[in-house]
């Protein structure tokens, strides 16, 4: 199965890399160039005990790529992974989605046939919802479901 992971904070970059070893050809993205540039020249940037191997030898295996290119990894993909952050608003306790329903923008530009859209994010009940209705502005070709 081909994986997309937006996001290659601890969440995406650790399921990313676990789902590679699964034996899935899985594409880690992420808007930040730096840190895209640093995971293929096998500089990790985060610390989980066993990381760096598995990420290693799923790399070297073609299983396991990392780019900017999230359009290019949404219409390659057959699940599409939402693990981007979802900081604290200002002034408030409530999570701040901007960056999740950004997301949700660029696969409704992108999406060419059935995808399943995962929300690993940690987002508040309805979430859901709202992505579904922004991607359905587009097309139907989905389905959306949490893995928190």
């Amino acid at each position: 199965m081909k994986l997309c992971i937006i996001g290659t904070g601890y969440v995406g970059l650790v399921s990313g890399t676990c789902f590679s070893d699964l034996g899935n050809k899985v594409i880690c993205t992420d808007t930040n160039k730096d840190k895209i540039n640093k995971l293929n020249s096998g500089k990790i940037p985060i610390y989980e005990p066993g990381l760096n191997e598995i990420i290693r030898k799923n790399f070297d295996q073609n299983r396991l790529s990392f780019t900017t290119d999230i359009s290019a990894s949404i219409k390659n993909s057959d699940v599409i992974f939402i693990c981007v952050g979802t900081p604290t608003k200002k002034k408030s306790n409530k999570a701040n989605l901007k960056y999740v329903f950004n997301v949700a923008k660029l696969i409704s530009k992108n999406i060419n046939k059935y995808k399943i859209i995962v929300t690993k994010s940690t987002v508040p009940v309805g979430t859901g919802d709202e992505i579904e209705k922004i991607v359905k502005k587009k097309k139907k070709l989905f389905t959306v479901i949490s893995n928190p």
